[in-house]
């Protein structure tokens, strides 16, 4: 009798069912997510070794951009293993304490990821809007205190999440139609009264992932105002070109993650496979189309990448 109310309150193990309604297909769709995650590892992994080793690169976008590669690697890393286990082995358990892990890793290196796209954007401000500081105000001791700043948030605000999760009842079923432990999907499956971890969710969305947009766009609201003011065509187009790789990769990365947020709460009339499907986007995509936006529109890159080749 123990056993079956430490059963009902936390569940040894969730079932996971991948993507609801499209069962069947899990061996064809597990091709383009294993080839998107391979690139993510590959494209990643050549920046991170460029940058290390080539010391024209050790400027502050360059290694805001080293950070976000390490990011990249670990978040994709934290959901692809086990979804691929589930699509090509049907291996559909995943332990409580395993779920919880993950869903912490995914959230916060979420939030790290957010803020180093925050970073980049001021170091893009104070490049063109304080260019004669620049050196000045983002010192390397000042990029490396962003980076463990971006780190500490991303940490402290996402602790309390297993925590709140272990707490709470789950007496109405441990299978989770995703296909991977995801907060909101986690808190639905409670028994219990959730407004106050719901409330808690949601002012960490918006004091992260909101904010950092509202600060990123404010930021380039700025950076236009000062381009707009410079005196020659050639000049406003060469100084836009220096943002637009940024720019790319940050509505790569935040329109997906807003649509993830907002069906959770809000969008009961779409499709869940969309959802999941959508989400599962938000966690690859970005981590593979990063690295071939950057080597694709950073000159210095672009030519550090051609020279090893040639080599």
């Amino acid at each position: 009798m123990l056993a079956i109310n430490w059963t009902s309150l936390h569940p040894f193990t969730f079932i996971m069912l991948g993507i609801p309604g499209l069962e069947a297909a899990h061996i064809w769709i597990s091709i383009p997510f294993s080839l998107v995650y391979l690139m993510a590892l590959l494209g990643n992994c050549i920046f991170l070794c460029l940058i290390r080793t080539d010391p024209k690169l050790h400027q502050p976008m360059y290694l805001f951009l080293s950070m976000l590669s390490a990011v990249d690697l670990m978040l994709s890393t934290s959901a692809l293993p086990k979804l691929l286990s589930l699509f090509w082995f049907n291996d559909r358990e995943i332990s409580f304490e395993a779920c919880l892990t993950q869903m912490f890793f995914i959230h916060s290196l979420s939030i790290m990821e957010s803020g180093f796209f925050l970073a980049m954007a001021f170091d893009r401000y104070v490049a063109i809007c304080h260019p004669l500081r620049h050196s000045a105000i983002l010192t390397h001791s000042v990029v490396r205190g962003l980076g463990l700043a971006v780190a500490f948030r991303g940490v402290l605000l996402l602790s309390p999440y297993p925590f709140l999760l272990r707490w709470l009842p789950y007496c109405r079923t441990n299978v989770i139609a995703h296909t991977y432990c995801e907060f909101m999907v986690i808190v639905k499956l409670a028994c219990a009264e959730t407004r106050g971890i719901r409330a808690y969710g949601l002012m960490v969305a918006f004091f992260t992932g909101g904010l950092d947009f509202l600060l990123i766009v404010c930021s380039y609201v700025l950076i236009l105002r000062a381009v707009f003011r410079l005196p020659s065509k050639g000049a406003r187009l060469k100084t836009l070109g220096t943002c637009s790789s940024h720019i790319c990769v940050v509505l790569l990365f935040y329109f997906p993650c807003f649509f993830s947020f907002l069906t959770h709460r809000f969008g009961h009339q779409i499709p869940h496979h969309i959802h999941v499907f959508v989400a599962n986007i938000y966690l690859l995509v970005p981590a593979m189309m990063n690295p071939i936006i950057y080597g694709a529109r950073t000159k210095c890159i672009r030519e550090r990448v051609i020279k090893v080749l040639i080599q």
